[in-house]
């Protein structure tokens, strides 16, 4: 009997609507069963209670992902004040309240200042990041805490936008590597009170800052029913818009064809530094990167489907 086949070659990426309650890679397993998707990955995850912009790659395009990684990003985050939990959000158990004096705008943003700009982070427990080959999330499980050390993280913006009873909202715009709820948790210590996430929306990533270009788990599920694996495929975008911030590189067909060899080019008026979107005829073919020479050599090349 033959081995049975592993989905579709798809390619592409995904703007989810990640919904409340399920991880990213929950999310990510589910789309790609839709699509029928032989190879997908994300790009960072975002925690069971947040929502919003979870871009999501398919075949050729999990090769550009980390570059969406490294992108920073923005939120919209409500923080209720006056109880603090393990998890530094609505979803861990409360272990500790502290009495709340009238919550104000103006209090708030006299203390958001020390938390703009380059700042230290300890990050949570309740996180990811491994320890001797262990994630956080399980030592804290097991009642375990270990020393984490603070790193730079830069917060680009921080406002209020509303203040209602024990809770306020605010916009961030952040770095990689921002841990939302630990900046919630730090700014209730700062006024006094404490504080975590009760509600978490990421509304922009790198390049994709269209919150109304999201998809919706049941706008995918809507276009399986209706049209096969195929239809919902409609629904992604190409790759290289995930690396606009890059600058373009045209390559003639006898330099392409050396580029998809593996070999390093002369481009005349190329950037002196950097990496650079590579495309030919056909379209994007990948990423390069200026060598010190000024030569551009493929680092990320897309590989051409058949028919």
């Amino acid at each position: 009997m033959g081995r049975r086949r592993r989905g579709r070659n798809v390619d592409g990426i995904l703007l989810l609507d990640k919904p409340r309650g399920v991880t990213s890679n929950q999310a990510l397993q589910r789309v790609r069963r839709l699509l029928d998707a032989r190879k997908a990955g994300h790009t960072g995850s975002l925690d069971p209670l947040a929502t919003g912009m979870l871009p999501l790659c398919f075949g050729e395009a999990t090769k550009v992902s980390g570059f969406l990684l490294d992108a920073d990003k923005r939120y919209r985050v409500t923080a209720r004040f006056g109880a603090v939990t393990d998890t530094g959000d609505a979803e861990g158990a409360v272990i500790e309240t502290r009495p709340v004096s009238e919550l104000t705008a103006e209090a708030l943003e006299a203390v958001l200042p020390r938390f703009q700009g380059d700042i230290e982070q300890v990050p949570p427990m309740y996180s990811a990041l491994k320890q001797q080959g262990r994630r956080l999330y399980d030592l804290a499980r097991e009642g375990t805490e270990v020393e984490r050390q603070p790193r730079e993280v830069t917060i680009h913006e921080l406002t209020v936008v509303d203040v209602a009873g024990e809770e306020a909202t605010f916009e961030v715009a952040c770095s990689k590597g921002t841990y939302v709820r630990t900046l919630i948790a730090d700014i209730g210590d700062a006024l006094g009170p404490g504080a975590h996430v009760s509600a978490l929306r990421r509304t922009a990533l790198g390049p994709f800052r269209d919150v109304g270009a999201l998809v919706s788990m049941d706008t995918m599920e809507a276009a399986v029913e209706e049209g096969g694996p195929q239809a919902a495929e409609g629904l992604l975008r190409p790759m290289e818009e995930a690396l606009e911030a890059w600058p373009d590189v045209r390559l003639g067909r006898d330099l392409a064809f050396y580029v998809r060899q593996g070999q390093p080019v002369w481009v005349p008026q190329a950037p002196a530094s950097g990496w650079v979107r590579l495309f030919a005829d056909e379209g994007f073919i990948g990423m390069g990167v200026v060598l010190e020479d000024g030569r551009i050599a493929p680092k990320r090349l897309i590989a051409r489907r058949a028919g």
